[in-house]
This record gives C-alpha cells, structure tokens and sequence, in this order.
C-alpha cells in the first residue's frame, strides 16, 4: 500500500511533468538552458537566504559533486539530448534510471536486487516506450550517448544522496544543491546561448517562476524528502511518472492526439511503479513472513 511519504515524494516527478507544457507555452523558445539555470539557481539562493545555513566540512564538496550530478550535468545532457533526439527516444532511455539506480544500490547502499525490481524496471522501459516513443524516431549517436549519460548521472545523484545524510535541515541541503547545479549551468548556457534575452514577457516571468519556486525549490524539497526517508530504488521509479503526466497534460490542454497504445504504455508504467514500492517478503521461521525492511539492508551510516 503507497504511504504518505511515497505520495508526497510522487508529487516531484509529476510537478516536472508539467516542465514540458510550460516551456512551450510560457518560455522564450531555444533557450532551454537558461530555463534550467533561472531554474535552479533563484530558487537555491532562496533556500540558503530562508534557512542561513552554509555547507560545513565536507559538504562543501559533496555539495558540489550531488548538485552537478543530480541537477547540472543532468539538466545539460537532457538538453543535448532534447535537441538532437525525438522526445520520445530520450524519455525511454531516461526510464533506464530504476534498473541503474536498482544496481548501483546493491553495492553502495547494500539493498537487496529482487527479481520483482528487475522486472518493474524492464516494464516502466516498455511502458515508456510506448507511451512516447514513435515509430519514425531516428537515432544519433550523440544524443543517444547524452541520453544515457543523463539516466546514469541522475541515477549515481539519487544512490549518493541517500548515502551521504546531510546533518543540516532538508531545505538546506536542497538550497546547496540547487546552487551547486545552477552555477555549474551558467558557464554552459552563456557559451550556448549567449546572453539572456534582453526583455522578457510576462508570460515568460510567471513561467520562470513557476519553474523555480515549484519545480525546483518545493520539488526538489520533496524528492530529497523521499531520498531521506525511502529506499533509493523506491523513489526513482516515482520518476516515471513525469512522462506520465506530460502525457496527459498535452492530451488535455494541447489538444494532442492520444492512442490506445499510449494509454497501454501508462497502465505499464503505473503498474511498475506500484509494483517496485512492494517490500519483499523473508522467511522468519516455519510459514511466517515479514516485510524486509530498509534497516536490515542499510548500514547506520546510510540510515536517515
């Protein structure tokens, strides 16, 4: 049965499946990494002000290295991936994260890899795959290549948040990383894109808002939240979810076309996230059985 905190967590990924209706309805167009950095730099300057806490130690560095994986290096392999990929080849290599966080999680975090994992991971593939991908998509090496490494980053950031517990409040760690990830962007977006546009509309101004106040700063809140509190493998199948409601957000105010196999693909993939939060069953003597619980595959240092 979902639990609070799984619902709570599920709200992020479907807050950023709204990313795609307000980039194209709101934003500037060809200036998708300006979009990340307004993104996620405004709103993790916000959380530091709010919570005046810095990084000590080594959260310095781990800032560093969590916001360049879980919001930087991510945001701009998406965004290569994006421009040289159809939607739909990109969103089905990006469904890949589950099985890599699932591998990475055995040997970092010591969570056990069950076959009901293997198997919700290799559906929530299909089932985005059919939902987004279209039969006349080409394929680029490039893209493809970015595609991958943007699963493989975001997927390395979930397994080391939760093994790195960070000793400050929540949002404070989320500020960090926001920042982290946002200064890293800024280089990458002024060599790609040049300088800001020199007026916005305001239509532009809400949707940059929008994206940094919901879907970073109160998303990100939550997904860390889910990372803290849930196990690694858990929270990343709630990512599917954002191809999801992208889905059918341009199905109900864009007006685009929505088949039987498109909605085959969304049963797969709510059907996979349901089935990968199950806790698997131990044996504890005779017939009796109990759920294997995260703190019996989890070190103390892992624990939250």
């Amino acid at each position: 049965m979902l639990n609070k905190k799984l619902l709570l967590t599920a709200l992020a990924p479907a807050i950023w499946g709204t990313t795609y209706l307000v980039t194209t309805e709101f934003l500037p167009p060809d200036r998708p990494l300006l979009a990340a950095v307004i993104r996620a730099l405004p709103a993790g300057l916000l959380l530091v002000a709010l919570t005046r806490r810095l990084p000590k130690g080594d959260w310095w560095w781990r800032s560093l290295v969590l916001g360049t994986l879980n919001i930087g290096a991510f945001l701009a392999l998406l965004f290569v991936a994006a421009y040289r990929l159809p939607g739909g080849v990109a969103a089905t290599l990006g469904a890949l994260q589950p099985l890599l966080v699932a591998g990475l999680s055995t040997g970092l975090l010591g969570e056990r890899l069950t076959r009901r994992t293997v198997l919700a991971g290799v559906a929530g593939v299909a089932g985005v795959s059919l939902l987004v991908l279209q039969s006349s998509a080409r394929l680029d090496a490039i893209g493809v290549a970015a595609a991958a490494g943007g699963a493989v980053v975001m997927a390395t950031g979930v397994v080391l948040s939760k093994r790195w517990t960070s000793p400050a409040p929540l949002l404070a760690t989320t500020g960090w990383q926001l920042v982290a990830g946002g200064l890293v962007l800024v280089p990458v977006a002024l060599a790609v894109e040049g300088a800001p546009p020199a007026s916005l509309t305001g239509a532009n101004l809400a949707g940059y808002a929008y994206l940094a106040l919901i879907g970073a700063a109160f998303a990100y809140a939550l997904w860390f939240r889910g990372i803290r509190a849930l196990p690694a493998t858990h929270v990343t199948f709630l990512g599917l979810l954002s191809p999801v409601v992208a889905t059918l957000l341009g199905w109900l105010v864009l007006g685009q076309r929505l088949t039987p196999w498109q909605l085959l693909g969304a049963v797969i993939v709510l059907g996979a996230v349901v089935a990968a939060q199950r806790r698997p069953l131990v044996r504890t003597g005779a017939d009796n059985y109990q759920p294997l619980t995260t703190a019996r595959r989890a070190t103390d240092a892992e624990m939250v």
